[in-house]
């Protein structure tokens, strides 16, 4: 199995004295069913897995009583010797639990009894159109815990990058070092590779056990195609076409110049009330990543957003070049693309930041002035510019020419390049924007 940090989330959770039942979500695929078995069959003696999705049938079981002895007593029925139940010793998962709405009010059940354990997974879970409502959501006996797919520090584990290895590059961004020349090679490479592949588990495993980028490609279509199948089957009628149409305008939207969602790519004559609903299925489906325009880039970043001004991105870049012409993947990893770069890298340092827990925001004025990012780092309010080779930075510098008007005294500039400093200006090979972690 590929190494995942939700592991190690999975087990603190369980070392935590009264824990409650724990919802895994996220969007399809990203590996929950994998990392949630795998820890359940190392860290206790028996498990119970129940797949709704898989067996429908399954659901029957909490279709009467939610005691915590029935619901035993029924799953013994359905699974026979699979299912052992004993104090202390014993998980029940419950997989895709948005399709047993019951299930989920079971949860309190199985919290106030205390015998056994409860992981449940969820891949559209709170998604409108998506399921019936169970019969109560139980507030206060649940814990839910966010998956998302692989992140650049899990390609490079996957990828045969050490611990030592990692802990130079935090080093060197700590100590604003340049990252020694054949490390700094093999990281780019990487990212390149990271930038192409993404963070898919299946698509991961395939890339590090074959390095056949034909067969990477037909992969994620193949989730692509799936995603866009959720949208027809599960979503409300009236935004279907909407959803999928807005989905496919990401790539579109991120080519312009100015990057900021514009209704009128999705449909003509497409607004705000006619389309919210649609971005709202993409972002609860955990598809897509909205990244709001500040007011003025200073802290708390949360209360300058404006929420009608935003940018959408990808939540995984692999998918987001597989949506592209064929043959974006060669002209990533050999540097060919032209403008496009920059809509795809900027979607990278967004899948950055997003993985490793962040809100995304941006700032930009009618002038034309314009940040990639905004981020809290190390207390401060940091511009963030994304440069696929190692362009200019005017409006950065703008920015920071005027502490008085915009409030903020430090930026960070990743690019092709490696680390050094320019006054208020840290810049920083691209790589290592998925090590920005510190708040």
């Amino acid at each position: 199995m590929l190494r995942r940090k939700i592991l190690d989330v999975f087990q603190a959770w369980k070392e935590t004295p009264g824990h409650r039942p724990m919802i895994v979500k996220g969007c399809r695929q990203c590996g929950k069913t994998v990392a949630v078995l795998a820890f359940a069959r190392k860290a206790y003696a028996h498990v119970v897995y129940l797949n709704f999705f898989e067996n429908p049938k399954l659901v029957s079981i909490f279709q009467g009583s939610l005691q915590v002895d029935t619901l035993t007593m029924m799953m013994t029925a359905m699974l026979g010797a699979e299912a052992v139940f004993v104090p202390g010793e014993t998980v029940i998962v419950l997989d895709e639990i948005q399709m047993c709405p019951d299930a989920r009010t079971a949860l309190k059940f199985f919290q106030l009894d205390g015998r056994y354990d409860v992981i449940a997974t969820g891949s559209l879970l709170g998604v409108e159109g998506y399921g019936d409502a169970p019969r109560s959501i139980p507030v206060g006996y649940e814990t839910t815990v966010r998956m998302v797919p692989m992140d650049f520090e899990e390609f490079l584990w996957a990828n045969g990058i050490t611990e030592d290895l990692l802990a130079l590059l935090r080093t060197c961004l700590r100590d604003e070092q340049p990252v020694p020349v054949a490390l700094h090679q093999r990281m780019r490479e990487l990212l390149l590779q990271y930038a192409v592949v993404g963070g898919m588990p299946a698509v991961v495993q395939a890339f590090v056990d074959r390095k056949n980028l034909a067969e990477v490609l037909a992969m994620q279509r193949d989730l692509v195609r799936s995603y866009e199948d959720d949208m027809v089957k599960y979503a409300q009628a009236r935004d279907k076409v909407r959803i999928r149409k807005s989905f496919r305008s990401i790539p579109i939207q991120l080519a312009k110049e100015n990057k900021k969602f514009q209704y009128s790519l999705v449909e003509r004559r497409g607004t705000s009330a006619k389309l919210e609903s649609a971005i709202a299925w993409l972002e609860d489906a955990g598809l897509a990543l909205r990244c709001y325009n500040l007011s003025v880039p200073e802290l708390p970043l949360s209360g300058q957003a404006e929420e009608n001004v935003f940018k959408l991105y990808l939540m995984d870049t692999g998918l987001f070049i597989s949506m592209l012409d064929d043959g974006t993947q060669a002209d990533v990893l050999q540097g060919d693309l032209l403008g496009y770069k920059g809509a795809i890298f900027e979607n990278l340092v967004a899948d950055f930041f997003h993985k490793m827990g962040r809100k995304l925001y941006y700032f930009r004025k009618d002038s034309g002035l314009e940040i990639d990012f905004v981020i809290r780092y190390r207390g401060k309010a940091t511009l963030v510019e994304v440069k696929a080779q190692n362009g200019n930075t005017k409006s950065l510098r703008t920015v920071l020419a005027h502490p008085e008007k915009y409030h903020v005294g430090q930026a960070i500039k990743l690019a092709d390049t490696n680390v050094g400093r320019a006054g208020d200006v840290l810049t920083l090979p691209l790589y290592l924007g998925a090590f920005l972690t510190e708040l």
